[in-house]
């Protein structure tokens, strides 16, 4: 598969790119796919959630009532979990989402989404291009000639670069990453993929 290699004007440069075929058409894995994005937002939970329980909720241990003869149920503590006010059974501790996942497992998954991508023609290929500073109005340009500026969108640098990224922090429906840095669930959830022309080749390299 061939993709023209636009410049940031929207317009073909005449060059294309062939898109390796292990990498952009695969048969995607849906259970590769599931578990990395599960792995991503588990990651993304702090797990510092927690509830205090009968022994940690101040309160007197005084024994409320006597045992037998009051026609209800016995009770030892004003902080049992039954009454108003009283500790929780089995509340929530802090703990870790993390799992682990094996990396030909995140590959494969990385390798689906592409795939989908590639099949719904979802991936664009640009020149290289810099800003001499950062200019958001600039970006907004280039993701008006790509005709994706309604949509959520990604753009796939080969390397950090500042400006760039500092033009598009402001936009909601835009993202900047490194190739490095690419994941399956930035994939998924963006509309449109668009790489720049050296992190396409650097992608391609690793196959």
């Amino acid at each position: 598969m061939e993709v023209a290699i636009l410049n940031i004007a929207g317009e073909d440069t005449g060059k294309k790119v062939k898109l390796s075929e292990s990498i952009f058409g695969i048969a995607p894995n849906d259970h590769a796919i599931y578990l990395d994005i599960k792995q991503y937002q588990a990651n993304q939970r702090q797990g510092t959630h927690k509830s205090k329980e009968r022994g940690e909720i101040a309160g007197s241990t005084r024994k409320i009532k006597r045992q037998k003869g009051t026609g209800t149920a016995r009770a030892g503590s004003i902080k049992s979990p039954v009454f108003r006010g009283g500790g929780r059974i089995f509340g929530p501790r802090p703990r870790s989402y993390s799992f682990k996942l094996n990396k030909k497992v995140k590959q494969l998954a990385r390798y689906s989404a592409l795939s989908y991508k590639a099949q719904n023609q979802a991936i664009s290929i640009i020149e290289d291009f810099n800003f001499e500073s950062p200019k958001t109005k600039e970006f907004i340009n280039i993701l008006n000639s790509l005709k994706i500026s309604d949509k959520k969108s990604i753009l796939v640098l080969n390397e950090p670069n500042k400006n760039i990224f500092l033009s598009s922090r402001n936009l909601q429906k835009s993202k900047v990453v490194t190739v490095s840095e690419l994941s399956t669930y930035d994939i998924i959830n963006a509309s449109s993929v668009v790489f720049i022309e050296s992190s396409i080749n650097n992608l391609q390299k690793e196959d």
